[in-house]
């Protein structure tokens, strides 16, 4: 900021409202002492006093650009950036070649983000005076070549920030923004070293971390840049976009939890950010938890309602928490906008599916394969479309295909082996079978019916570790056991073919017994919302006495006895809830039905 006022310019530029040179002469005095006291108390970093001091500056003599100029400054470094550059574009017009107006206004200019008259002002800086081209700060420095990479300049901007380093060889802050200009020119290594030389000019830099961070994310390295955006995020706690970026970097490296953990702080440091709703959701949806995600997604959706990701991933979580229903016009805003995506064919095609809709459903899918005709998932997905459409003939080829193009999948040889096994050819349906268990080591009910195919085969040595492997990783369904009591009542075993028809039978009254009890735990809940306490607790009297061991139902009724007042009562019931929730929790495997 300039020490004094131009006075003799000032009265060039317009003749002062005096009555006399004597009070023109106190006027200009007394501009240059609220001049002077504004630039003592802004290089004091007091910009409170030195607001105070211009703005009464600007008042007293309009018609000096020096004032604006300084005032601009002043409300620059405030934060006010709009204000600033009211005054600042004035004191451009009042003075054209007052390069601490142009250099302030270009600096404005890159805070509004109107980066096309950052530059101009920034070029215009060079231009201005007989001398050589003023040198900028490492600040304005930094300034210009981020406006010049917002304009696609990317290489001017490098240019740039080399010169700047010239005459700054040890300023981190300019390594920092050249290896970011470098990767956005997706000039990776590069990029690492300027950064990384950054860092050890300041180990304390975060935005340098939170930058090579980003670059190693970029590059596939997630544990790198789990550890340069933990540095980063430690260096500025309450930096919402570093803790996105972090957040960002946990799910990619798959840590869920913690992702889950750090991009919840991030929507609490602003509960506003869209960003931080969508990355949140995205995370829950990776967790298999979209109820919770979906209405997320929902305020997403609300703020850009021509995003194409945010459409789909809308549609998908309304999928999850099967409600295709309204999936099936979110996919098809999201076509309006891509038609293109073979992704999104495939998605619209399932919540088709789901509908049970198998016509619209393959509609999508070879509408999918029109565009990529080699995805393995849409021929799979075509495939299973047309079982369902009890066209075997036509399936088959389908996960044939699928099978071809990608033969790590598991689904296709598992839904293949069935269907075969449904048409008589066994041969070929153990084959397929045995694929699928080994793709899946942990899918009991390939097993069984692996098993099954042996036994149709009369490969009874092979049925039975089959189907008991099966019986190890399903547990509470009762199919497998009666499978294998079959093979070995066929080997002479009848002893050990009652006790398999015994628990098959247990497993079946147990099966109908949560049954029961689940149809009675539902209408004892949707009684409980009515207010209706009295006859929800028949119902939920009713559900724990059919499944004495369903921790729910004693949950729920200890809810209802807390309606009645029953303390006592709900207390018992709620000491069995706890002690059976845990073997009932999500990751349980309930009894099936026979």
């Amino acid at each position: 900021m300039a020490t004094s006022l131009s006075l003799a310019r000032a009265q060039t530029v317009a003749t002062p409202p005096a009555t006399s040179a004597t009070s023109a002469d106190e006027r200009l005095q007394s501009a240059e002492e609220t001049f002077r006291a504004g630039s003592a108390a802004y290089q004091h970093n007091d910009l409170h006093s030195a607001h105070v001091q211009f703005e009464k500056l600007v008042l007293m003599v309009p018609e000096v650009a020096a004032g604006h100029s300084a005032f601009g400054t002043v409300l620059l470094a405030e934060g006010d950036a709009a204000s600033a550059l009211v005054q600042l574009e004035l004191a451009h017009r009042l003075d054209p070649q007052d390069a601490g107006a142009i250099l302030n206004l270009a600096m404005t200019y890159e805070q509004l983000r109107d980066y096309a008259k950052s530059v101009q002002m920034f070029q215009l800086l060079d231009q201005t005076g007989s001398g050589p081209p003023q040198k900028l700060t490492p600040h304005a420095s930094i300034t210009y070549a981020t406006a010049l990479s917002a304009v696609a300049e990317p290489e001017a901007a490098q240019k740039h920030l080399e010169k700047a380093l010239i005459d700054s060889p040890d300023n981190a802050a300019l390594y920092d923004t050249l290896g970011t200009v470098l990767a956005q020119q997706e000039h990776y290594p590069q990029a690492s070293v300027q950064i990384q030389r950054a860092i050890s000019l300041d180990p304390t830099l975060a935005s340098a971390h939170f930058h090579l961070g980003s670059v190693y994310l970029n590059q596939g390295d997630t544990s790198a840049a789990v550890k340069e955006l933990t540095k980063a995020t430690d260096l500025a706690k309450d930096n919402v976009e570093y803790t996105l970026q972090y957040g960002r970097a946990l799910r990619a490296d798959n840590q869920d939890d913690s992702a889950l953990t750090v991009l919840r702080h991030a929507l609490s440091l602003n509960p506003t950010s869209v960003d931080a709703k969508y990355e949140l959701a995205l995370t829950l949806q990776a967790k298999d938890n979209a109820r919770e995600a979906l209405p997320l997604f929902e305020q997403v959706v609300m703020a850009r309602p021509q995003d194409f990701s945010s459409l789909t991933n809308l549609g998908l979580a309304l999928v999850q928490t099967g409600d295709a229903k309204r999936a099936i016009p979110i996919y098809i805003r999201a076509l309006t906008i891509n038609g293109q995506s073979a992704t999104l064919r495939q998605d619209l095609g399932v919540a088709y599916l789901q509908q049970s809709d198998l016509d619209h459903a393959m509609e999508q899918f070879r509408a999918g394969l029109a565009i990529e005709p080699d995805n393995a998932y849409l021929h799979y997905d075509l495939g299973l479309a047309l079982k369902l459409k009890d066209d075997a003939s036509a399936a088959v080829p389908e996960f044939v295909r699928a099978e071809e193009l990608d033969s790590k999948l598991p689904d296709p040889p598992y839904t293949l082996g069935v269907l075969y096994l449904q048409l008589g050819r066994f041969t070929e349906a153990q084959s397929e079978l045995e694929k699928a268990t080994a793709l899946s080591p942990d899918n009991g009910n390939a097993w069984a019916i692996l098993g099954n195919a042996y036994r149709e085969s009369g490969e009874l040595q092979k049925a039975a570790p089959a189907l008991r492997r099966a019986i190890e990783l399903l547990p509470n369904q009762p199919s497998p056991h009666i499978g294998l009591a079959a093979i070995l009542s066929q080997q002479g075993d009848t002893v050990g073919a009652a006790a398999e028809r015994k628990k098959a039978a247990d497993l079946s009254r147990i099966a109908v017994s949560r049954q029961r009890a689940n149809f009675a735990l539902d209408s004892g809940k949707a009684l409980l919302k009515e207010g209706k306490v009295s006859d929800a607790l028949v119902q939920l009297q009713a559900a724990v006495e059919a499944d004495p061991n369903y921790g729910e139902a004693h949950s729920t009724l200890a809810d209802a006895f807390d309606r009645q007042g029953r303390s006592a009562d709900a207390a018992l019931e709620r000491q069995k809830a706890q002690k059976l929730l845990p073997a009932t929790s999500p990751g349980a495997t309930p009894p099936a039905n026979p």
